[in-house]
């Protein structure tokens, strides 16, 4: 290899190394912001988009509490969201520093410019394969992230900020999947309205969409929720 090429390599390859190191700083800069949410309690509705199950919309309180605990209560019954590696909530993706960051270009997300970095999980345990998650750099805001697990197929969550900004929390989430893969907790296949027993439709076939959408209406920030709480 000429002394030419072997620059051209060497160059290449730094250049990888410091647009890897930027990502990192990036996604840490984003986990900072959350972090300053020790715990919060946030009233709000949610609207539940499923084929094969009839939810009224409801009115919820959400409970969080750093690192990873999450909770949705409904007033009217149960929660019935999907199972598995992922959280509704955008700050179970940023939990610990296992992971490594990659860059993967620009784009937009509602008209709000974003760098777009990919998160590999290094632990092998992890049921989460791939995480990309569209940042807003501005105002390092989580806009969109697409999570794919190895047991529990793929979800997306785009996330819409307003007076909460400031602490990385969203007006309204929403949370998509297909729904060939969602799973219902035990004893849960019922009509809510009523309180009857329901049978377990099954979906048909084909790629089908499933949609659950939270949209709070005020957020108690870093005053204290018991861990009984999530019990």
């Amino acid at each position: 290899m000429n002394r030419f090429a072997l620059l051209l390599v060497l160059f290449f390859a730094g250049s990888v190394q410091v647009s890897a190191q930027d990502a990192m700083a990036l996604v840490s800069k984003v986990k900072a912001k959350l972090d300053k949410v020790k715990d919060y309690t946030a009233s709000g509705k949610l609207k539940t988009d499923v084929s094969f199950i009839k939810i009224p919309d409801s009115d919820v309180q959400v409970f969080f509490k750093n690192p990873d605990k999450f909770k949705i209560k409904k007033k009217d019954g149960i929660s019935v969201l999907p199972k598995g590696g992922v959280s509704i909530n955008i700050g179970s993706l940023l939990v610990g520093e296992n992971f490594a960051a990659v860059p993967a270009g620009k784009g937009t997300v509602g008209g709000v410019p974003v760098s777009i970095v990919k998160m590999l999980p290094l632990a092998e345990q992890s049921d989460v394969a791939l995480s990309t998650l569209y940042i807003d750099e501005k105002n390092l805001l989580i806009r969109k992230a697409v999570t794919t697990t190895k047991q529990n197929g793929t979800y997306e969550m785009e996330l819409n900020y307003g007076k909460y900004a400031s602490w990385g929390l969203p007006d309204k989430v929403t949370f998509s999947f297909s729904t060939k893969d969602f799973k219902l907790p035990k004893g849960v296949a019922m009509e809510y309205e009523t309180g009857a027993p329901k049978k377990n439709t099954p979906a048909t076939s084909g790629e089908q969409k499933g949609k659950v959408e939270i949209t709070y209406a005020s957020y108690t920030i870093n005053k204290g929720v018991s861990d009984a709480v999530f019990k």
